[in-house]
């Protein structure tokens, strides 16, 4: 990533504002985006490793990587399941069983300034697993951006007002946790108008966007949004 440097001032009395360039390396540092790779079904698809950037694994996913021969810039865990452990990337062990290797990953993203992740692995395999990244991802929402992806969607903790683009024809589902007051949706075939979901009584799921772009607004609560990949017709 180039940033330009800001042009020389030839005194300190020299009336012209200094250009905004902590604002441009505040946006720059912002933008960037980590790919989050955890030890649940491995995805059929990676996607374009080269738009990221850093890439992590976490404790055996890493052998999903290896086995594609790519080498992530980190890999985290308390590495009960990464095997071998390499010795030419950098490794973070972390054993702490009061946390998840999710959990232990996104506090060191985090910490390297990486606040938009998308998060491959989160599902399949066993779903206790799945149900507690979930719990983790409620955690951290407030101070990252973590997109969930595998071979069948998207999803994601939404901010209180969300518009979804380029999704005609996609399955889209809002989950509450535990429950989401004044919802109201646009662009959905069953619309919400100021409702109120709660997990357990009545969720949202398998709407479909009749709309290429979908607006989606709520007042409290948790509330998570999952898009659907859109499927090809048969014939």
């Amino acid at each position: 990533m180039e940033i330009a440097l800001p042009p020389k001032r030839t005194s300190f009395l020299d009336p012209r504002p200094f250009p905004n360039f902590f604002l441009v390396i505040f946006v720059a540092m912002k933008n960037r985006k980590a790919f989050l790779l955890l030890n649940g079904a491995e995805p059929s698809l990676l996607p374009d490793l080269g738009s990221y950037q850093f890439i992590c694994a976490a404790d055996g996913a890493y052998n999903v990587l290896k086995s594609k021969d790519i080498a992530p810039d980190l890999v985290v865990g308390d590495f009960d399941s990464i095997g071998a452990i390499p010795a030419a990337i950098e490794t973070v062990h972390r054993p702490d069983q009061n946390l998840t290797d999710f959990d232990k990953a996104l506090a060191l993203l985090k910490d390297r300034g990486f606040l938009n992740i998308d998060v491959y692995g989160a599902s399949g395999k066993e779903h206790d697993h799945f149900l507690g990244n979930i719990s983790t991802a409620i955690q951290w929402k407030d101070l990252l951006n973590i997109t969930f992806f595998d071979d069948f969607g998207s999803y994601f903790f939404s901010e209180k007002t969300l518009e979804l683009k380029a999704v005609k024809g996609k399955t889209i589902s809002l989950i509450p946790f535990p429950t989401v007051h004044k919802i109201f949706t646009k662009g959905l075939a069953y619309p919400l108008q100021e409702e109120t979901l709660t997990f357990g009584k009545r969720i949202g799921t398998r709407n479909k966007a009749i709309e290429d772009k979908v607006h989606i607004s709520f007042e409290s609560g948790d509330l998570l949004i999952y898009v659907g990949t859109l499927k090809k017709p048969l014939f």
